[in-house]
This record gives C-alpha cells, sequence and structure tokens, in this order.
C-alpha cells in the first residue's frame, strides 16, 4: 500500500501530539531534544511508508537512528520508560489516523500488523542504544574511581593537586576524614552503591575496597555492617584523607589473618590491634613463641598453662588456682618447678612479658 501521500498530515499529527506530551512533562522542545523528536518522528514516518510498501525493507539505517536516540535520552538523564512511553504514544496515534481512513478490513489487518512491529522494533533499538550508553558509563565511572582509590592507597601519596584533580574527575568531594573497608568480595559497585552517602569502591588484588568518606557520621558504619551482613570484612581506622593508605593496610591485612564467625560479619581493626601485631606477619609469631620457650623445653603443658595463667594474674596464688580451676597448694608445687627451669626470666619484666606474649599464642588469649 502506498501511504506516501498521507506522509505530510501523518507526521505533522505526531509531532504536535508528541510536543504536547513533553511540554506536559517539562522536557525541552528546544536544542538537541527538539532535533532528536523531529528525526525520531520522520524516520519513523518514513520507515512505515516503506514499510506499507514493501514488507521487507531493510530497517538497519531506522535502528541505528533509535539507538542514538536511546543514547541521548540516557546522557540527558531521562529513563529509557519515557522513550517508551513515547513510542507506545506514537504508535496509537499513527494507529488511529490510519484506522479513520476509508481502508478495507484486509489492508487495515496488514497495515496493524507492520505498524506495531515497527514501533516494537524502534523500542528495542531505543533501549539497546540507552543501555549499551548505560553500560559504558559505568564502565568509565569504574575506572575513574579506581583510579581515585588507586592514588588513596599507593605507598606515595600523590600531591595535592593530583588527587583533587582524581576526585573532581570521580564527582567525589574529598572528604576531611575517611575509612578503607576491604570486603571479600567482587561486587565493589554494587556494594557502594547500596552503602550510599558518597562510598565509592574498586576491587583491588581479588577484595573490594570501599572507602567510606566522614565515617564518623551517626549511623553510617551501622547502615555499612547491614549492607555487607553475610560478608568477611574488615573496617580499617578513621584517618585524614592524606593517610589512607594506613587505613587501607589495616583492613587488608585484617581481612587475611583475623578469624571471621562462619556467617561472615564486619570486624573493626581498631578493636583487633593486638591481633593485627602478632598476626601481621604469618609464620612469625609460631617461631617467636618456640624461640621464647625453648628455655623452657623441660616443663609439661601443665606446668606452662600454670606458668600462663600466673603471669596473667601478676603473680597472684590464689587468683591462678581459681582460674585454672585448681587447688592452690598444686599451683605452689608447679610455681616451684617453674622457678628451678625459668629461674632468672620471672624476675626480668621483659623477659615475663616475652613468655606471656608466647605463651598466649600457644594456649590462644584465654
Amino acid at each position: 500500500m502506498d501511504l506516501q501521500p498521507l506522509a505530510p498530515q501523518l507526521r505533522e499529527r505526531l509531532l504536535r501530539l508528541i510536543r504536547a506530551e513533553m511540554r506536559a512533562a517539562g522536557r525541552s522542545l528546544t536544542g538537541g531534544q527538539g532535533r532528536g523528536l523531529t528525526l525520531g518522528v520522520d524516520t519513523a514516518v518514513t520507515a512505515l511508508v516503506f514499510l506499507a510498501a514493501d514488507p521487507g525493507h531493510d530497517l538497519g539505517e531506522v535502528r541505528s537512528v533509535f539507538r542514538q536516540l536511546g543514547a541521548t535520552e540516557f546522557h540527558e538523564g531521562h529513563r529509557i520508560d519515557v522513550l517508551r512511553g513515547v513510542l507506545s504514544l506514537g504508535g496509537r496515534e499513527m494507529w488511529t489516523f490510519l484506522s479513520g481512513r476509508d481502508l478495507p478490513p484486509p489492508t487495515l489487518y496488514a497495515l496493524a500488523s507492520t505498524l506495531f512491529g515497527l514501533v516494537d522494533t524502534l523500542a528495542g533499538a531505543a533501549a539497546e542504544g540507552y543501555l549499551q550508553e548505560q553500560e559504558q558509563h559505568a564502565r568509565d565511572w569504574d575506572t575513574t574511581r579506581r583510579r581515585l582509590i588507586t592514588l588513596l592507597v599507593q605507598v606515595d601519596p600523590p600531591s595535592a593537586t593530583v588527587l583533587q584533580a582524581a576526585a573532581d574527575a570521580a564527582r567525589w568531594p574529598l572528604p576531611a576524614t575517611l575509612a578503607v573497608l576491604s570486603v571479600d568480595s567482587t561486587d565493589g559497585g554494587n556494594l557502594a552503591r547500596a552503602a550510599g552517602h558518597g562510598t565509592i569502591a574498586a576491587v583491588i588484588n581479588d577484595a573490594t575496597r570501599m572507602v567510606v568518606p566522614a565515617p564518623g557520621t551517626p549511623g553510617r558504619i551501622a547502615h555499612v555492617a547491614a549492607v555487607l551482613k553475610g560478608r568477611r570484612a574488615a573496617l580499617g581506622p578513621t584517618v585524614p584523607t592524606a593517610a589512607a593508605r594506613e587505613s587501607y593496610r589495616l583492613s587488608g591485612r585484617a581481612l587475611r589473618v583475623l578469624p571471621f564467625p562462619p556467617g561472615g560479619g564486619l570486624v573493626r581493626c581498631e578493636d583487633r590491634l593486638f591481633e593485627l601485631l602478632t598476626g601481621w606477619e604469618p609464620g612469625l609469631m609460631d617461631r617467636y613463641a618456640r624461640t621464647v620457650l625453648d628455655a623452657l623445653s623441660a616443663l609439661r603443658d601443665p606446668e606452662l598453662e600454670t606458668l600462663y595463667a600466673w603471669l596473667r594474674e601478676q603473680g597472684q596464688v590464689m587468683a591462678t588456682a581459681s582460674a585454672l580451676h585448681a587447688h592452690p597448694q598444686t599451683v605452689r608445687y608447679r610455681l616451684r618447678k617453674i622457678r628451678r627451669v625459668a629461674g632468672e626470666l620471672l624476675d626480668d619484666p621483659d623477659a615475663r612479658l616475652s613468655l606471656q606474649l608466647a605463651l598466649r599464642h600457644r594456649f590462644g588469649a584465654g
């Protein structure tokens, strides 16, 4: 069927309707949006004319136009549903116009199939362009923010000018203080979005590093902990922004060396500094404990446990017996044997500290 004679009238009707719809939604009808609207209507009407005459007409160029319109919608901050709604409205208006012509039913049926198939094709192309642009935008943001986080935590701190430029590129206002979270996850983008409040994240060395600005804000860390529920996560200390590497290093090491409950959870480095200190270098405390306790190799575990309790209770026999659930006479007997083996070590404050650390590592915090 030849729709060419009807094309100018159909075009003007569509433009009038869609302009009114956009105006009611507060959309601009000037500049790029106005040109995009006119191009979209012209392309859709022309495509319908060609398809009515030749159902096999190639829609490659038409799809390309609507992919670009979809990308433009994303860049202008609109939801894809808005463009879909306009296409649906335009399709209904075109059908209203065509069904009002004096056309035989078989022709109308064929036109209906052609028209609504075209609308679906245009909507699909627009959504494709929108989503492709959205994905590219997300990749660009990930790259920009990963660069910012890398600058924050690198060994040699960047200059204030370089850091500010990276923060501006990432649209991230530099805070006075921050904390770095290390999370057993590679889903940094989604975690950062769920945490909100300016939190940014990147995957570095197989773990997500989340940078939380102003972590002292009431409720902020509690919210982040809720977002991370079920994951192993370590929260570094709050530091000035220029000292971000310190928080990064502590949280990263905590993720590797601290024990976590079976269901995961958030640990705070500030609460576990002693464990971090003694566990910083894997295997080092094992060697330290063996070296220190080598001088006590003649003692059995019951005597060593008694010595550990006695050191913890600052030499109080009764408190030691209570901690061990043992009789005081038993404790005194063991201590005499310990004194014979340990000798002057028990009178040296530094030696006592070394013994207590080594025994703590051997028997646990207790």
